[in-house]
């Protein structure tokens, strides 16, 4: 997909033949230096169902996907930027009369609270359904090491890769208790290909989200909200905040499980994501 800025979004698309036009689509965000291939335990689980469409993208500056202009650089990039991406690919690739239910991990779940923001309309008319996983609505400080915003808004402006800096413990502490090593390799595979500007642009943009106003948007359709307590990267209480801001959505916390949802618990995600 082209972008009105011209960024280039690589799109995937799941549809089991002769399915209708007006079959759901669930359609995935994922987080922040990960890919698409971090939804893929749910969409196998998805596409299982053999009823559904299940649409997902490699944000921009992430994966194959560019950003303005379809350069490498970033350039000042937002989290609202992505919730216009994010209605982007619906508008090129979802049939008009398909419902919606949009599914967000991580910086992908601000994505999806981005797009409530900036489309509310749309959200409004199409949308059946949100799951948001291991995600905030605001309020997101860092790990607070020294320098941290000083280091990542230089590696913004830094090419290359950190593959060979990347080590399976790092990987694995994004998980809980429980980690296949499949898993963990596929994660570092991903933080690894991601390039150091996506790593220190997109640090800034997170640090700086806060959806608060799209709250009553989101209230508007069954939202379920998924966090495990071994999560170091968006805890529990972040979690509690967003259920707290936006009325009726469901809280589900998950002993043992860290921030990867998508690979420890994809059935408990799939189910959220059923139509």
């Amino acid at each position: 997909m082209t972008a009105p800025d011209g960024a280039r979004l690589s799109t995937y698309v799941h549809a089991p033949r002769g399915l209708a036009d007006d079959a759901p689509t669930v359609v995935l965000a994922h987080g922040w230096v990960l890919t698409y291939r971090s939804w893929l335990p749910v969409v196998r689980l998805l596409a299982d169902r053999g009823d559904v469409r299940v649409v997902a993208w490699d944000q921009r500056g992430h994966g194959a996907s560019t950003y303005a202009g379809g350069s490498l650089r970033p350039r000042g990039e937002s989290i609202r930027a992505l919730g216009d991406d994010l209605a982007t690919v619906v508008d090129a690739v979802v049939p008009a009369a398909s419902s919606l239910v949009l599914g967000g991990h991580s910086m992908g779940g601000m994505t999806v609270m981005a797009f409530a923001g900036r489309h509310p309309e749309v959200f409004a008319d199409r949308v059946r359904r949100v799951l948001l996983a291991s995600t905030a609505i605001g309020g997101l400080r860092g790990p607070g090491l020294p320098f941290e915003r000083r280091v990542m808004a230089l590696a913004a402006r830094v090419p290359g890769r950190p593959s060979r800096l990347m080590s399976t413990r790092s990987a694995r502490r994004q998980f809980g208790t429980v980690a296949a090593a499949a898993d963990v390799a596929a994660t570092r595979a991903m933080l690894g290909a991601a390039r150091l500007g996506t790593y220190g642009t997109y640090y800034g943009a997170l640090m700086d989200h806060d959806e608060s106003e799209a709250a009553s948007v989101l209230a508007q359709v069954p939202v379920t909200v998924v966090v495990g307590t071994r999560d170091i990267l968006t805890p529990r209480t972040l979690g509690e905040r967003i259920a707290e801001a936006v009325p009726g959505a469901e809280l589900q916390v998950i002993e043992g499980v860290g921030h990867m949802t998508p690979y420890e618990v994809p059935d408990r995600l799939a189910a959220a994501l059923t139509p």
